[in-house]
């Protein structure tokens, strides 16, 4: 039961809510995750190398948990100040087709055999994001890779800003 999700155009369409009325209909909107990856593993992947550890920590992981892999891409958001100079800064959905290589990688790879999986696609905050799918899945752990060079020791990385939000276990992959 591998296999990978893809959004078609018309899916990405969501109705609008009206949020003042009720604000659980607004939960309702979401797009429903697969109820056979309930409980299941949550990895953020983007390609890297310390990805691709973690990728494989979380195969590990599900396979002897039983679950299903959720393999998370978050794609790239760009504030709209650096091009219109406009207060307070705007963050625009940058199309990212690195989702689509992705998925067509992973959906080839043979070690990816071992366990259910899917891949979702998400655009905005990676932290926010990772455990917004931890929390819809009822994931019991996120899995991500470290981050190593002078960008994540300057702005704080992905894995040390997750671990201290997060509502469930993170495991960070050296």
């Amino acid at each position: 039961m591998a296999g990978h999700e893809f959004f078609d155009p018309a899916d990405r369409k969501r109705q609008v809510a009206d949020h003042t009325a009720d604000p659980l209909a607004a939960e309702e909107t979401r797009h429903p995750c697969d109820p056979a990856f309930k409980h299941g593993v949550v990895v953020g992947f983007d390609g890297s190398t310390s990805s691709e550890r973690a990728l494989a920590y979380a195969i590990g992981m599900a396979r002897r948990s039983g679950s299903g892999l959720i393999i998370v891409h978050v794609a790239n958001r760009l504030p709209t100040t650096v091009w219109a100079g406009c207060e307070p800064p705007v963050f625009v959905d940058v199309p990212d087709h690195r989702t689509e290589v992705l998925g067509l990688e992973l959906a080839c790879a043979d070690y990816l055999a071992e366990v259910p999986w899917i891949l979702v696609e998400r655009g905005g905050d990676i932290c926010h994001e990772l455990e917004e799918v931890g929390h819809e899945y009822a994931a019991d752990a996120i899995v991500v890779g470290s981050t190593h060079g002078i960008v994540g020791r300057i702005f704080g990385s992905v894995a040390g800003r997750l671990a201290k939000r997060a509502q469930r276990p993170v495991v960070v992959i050296p």
